[in-house]
């Protein structure tokens, strides 16, 4: 099995908040993560090479052979072809960018430590080769599609399908996939515009009106009369309800209720309240802009269409209005009538009409604990460290402490 290390690229700072919490190989485009992808086409091992406040919960693996790989770009068949084909010491370049590098232990250590490697042979990759580079918050909603597409021929090649109940109403039968423990009674799916995956043990209630591309990851739920339209991903273990729209939600995040999502990606952990909507076009049809991290300002997106962004435990209360391009940070709490802030700081608890505060973090760690103790998933102390990191590095933007 050959070990592949993923590398963050300088975009994940413009990916904050969803990669406040992980490496940008823990991120989910389709049905699968950067990692779960890599793995499967490469057919090997991954650890990674991220933020020094991640790297004991993501270790690094080292051997004699490594494959260096930036987890910023998608693995298309090409791309990877080309990466098993590198010598010992050969790095491929993409714009100036590395995109992969093949190293033994030592030549890697020496990558690490001096940040340059004598006798690294680069060769850029042919015009031929494709290269899909995550670099932006929005590029996860606009590649999803394609993404899913991918996933799914990768995931079902040579495989068979659990069959459909008769109960159901469906279009495109030859482009829907069910894995064993999937469950779908008395809904409505169309396949015709992109294929549709259940997940193992998922599940689609009575009534529901689904439209591919679609993935219902393991364990995930859509809730009775939802409408979903693609391409969407519901992640592992969430629940999704109501109107669902070009949205993605990483893993553990519930959107249960009626409501409108749209054109948005929820982080792990998310919920939201009953009733909740965003908005995901402006009433003057321009261009949206989103929260930059690093910048520390607004930044246009070039995009008509773009709605919520929530990092990891993230929640907001019922009836709660999102506008167009808004921004919410890792472990927030929002509630009360009125549009929040279009960009909400980690940590942050209030909403427009009692202002905001902020969001104690022992009563926040109290929170998750509880949380993830009913998905039988154990907050640790490596769980803590990282977000009193993220909770301490974003004070700045909580302009009430100051």
């Amino acid at each position: 099995m050959r070990n592949i290390i993923l590398f963050d690229s300088d975009a994940r700072h413009n990916l904050l908040p969803l990669t406040a919490t992980r490496p940008m190989g823990e991120m989910r485009l389709g049905i699968l993560t950067f990692r779960e992808k890599w793995e499967r086409r490469l057919k090997g091992k991954v650890s990674y090479i991220t933020q020094e406040y991640l790297q004991e919960k993501f270790p690094i693996h080292i051997e004699d052979d490594n494959l260096i790989v930036n987890a910023g770009m998608l693995p298309t068949a090409d791309l990877c072809e080309r990466i098993l084909s590198m010598e010992t010491n050969e790095a491929l370049l993409f714009e100036g960018e590395l995109v992969a590098a093949r190293l033994n232990e030592g030549k890697f250590e020496q990558l690490i430590s001096e940040d340059e490697v004598h006798e690294l042979l680069g060769r850029d990759l042919p015009e031929r080769i494709e290269v899909v580079r995550i670099q932006n918050l929005w590029d996860l909603v606009y590649l999803n599609g394609r993404a899913l597409n991918d996933d799914f021929a990768l995931l079902t090649q040579g495989r068979s399908t659990q069959p459909l109940s008769d109960t159901n109403r469906v279009l495109g039968a030859e482009n829907i996939f069910l894995e064993p423990g999937a469950r779908v009674e008395c809904a409505t799916l169309n396949a015709t515009t992109g294929p549709i995956y259940i997940g193992k043990d998922a599940e689609v209630m009575e009534g529901c009106l689904l439209r591919g591309p679609l993935a219902v990851c393991e364990g995930a739920v859509i809730k009775m009369g939802a409408k979903v339209y693609g391409p969407t991903t519901i992640g592992p273990h969430s629940r999704a309800g109501g109107e669902v729209t070009r949205s993605l939600l990483f893993g553990y995040s519930n959107k249960g209720h009626d409501g409108f999502l749209g054109d948005s990606v929820l982080g792990e952990w998310c919920n939201l309240g009953a009733d909740s909507n965003n908005s995901n076009l402006k009433n003057n049809y321009s261009e949206v802009k989103l929260w930059n991290y690093t910048a520390e300002r607004f930044e246009p997106t070039g995009k008509q269409f773009m709605g919520l962004v929530m990092g990891d435990h993230a929640k907001c209360g019922i009836n709660t209005m999102f506008n167009t391009g808004t921004v919410v940070g890792v472990f927030c709490n929002v509630y009360g009538a009125g549009y929040p802030r279009n960009f909400i700081p980690d940590f942050s608890w209030g909403g427009p009409e009692s202002g905001y505060k902020t969001y104690n973090f022992n009563d926040a760690c109290e929170t998750a604990l509880r949380v993830m103790e009913r998905r039988s998933t154990p907050f640790t102390e490596l769980d803590k460290a990282i977000l009193f990191h993220i909770y301490d590095r974003t004070a700045k933007f909580r302009s009430w402490e100051k």
